[in-house]
């Protein structure tokens, strides 16, 4: 004769597997998905602006305006342009017929699409 509570023991030994995988599964999601979370966050903010803001003419880094003005290295040491610092005053205050996007960007924006700016052309443009 079983007695009631003998019954229970599989279900009751499944119930404890599943919630000791489930708290693993949160435990091991939280460690690993959080940074990767973050760092996207970080690294995307210049990017995001640019494609917002700069993309339409600056398209991979060129300049559907005027060819000689492009995101590109040689172009940008060419324009006397050697660092983000140059081309966060650009971004901010405008030169020649491009406007300044000071208002755009927001605070600091100009030194976030700067910094992505810098890194891409430093890069070649290639995205990886």
């Amino acid at each position: 004769m079983k007695l009631h509570w003998e019954s229970k023991a599989p279900v009751d030994n499944f119930l404890k597997a599943f919630r000791c995988f489930i708290l693993i599964a949160l435990v091991i999601s939280s460690v690993f998905g959080t940074p990767n979370r973050v760092l996207a966050n970080n690294q995307t903010n210049g990017e995001r602006l640019f494609i917002e803001n700069c993309a339409g003419c600056h398209i991979n880094g060129g300049n559907i305006i005027r060819r000689s003005k492009t995101l590109r290295l040689k172009d940008l040491h060419r324009n006397g342009l050697d660092n983000a610092d140059a081309i966060a005053k650009i971004a901010k205050e405008g030169i020649g017929i491009m406007s300044g996007y000071k208002d755009v960007l927001g605070e600091n924006g100009d030194n976030l699409v700067a910094n992505w700016i810098w890194e891409q052309s430093q890069k070649a443009w290639v995205q990886g």
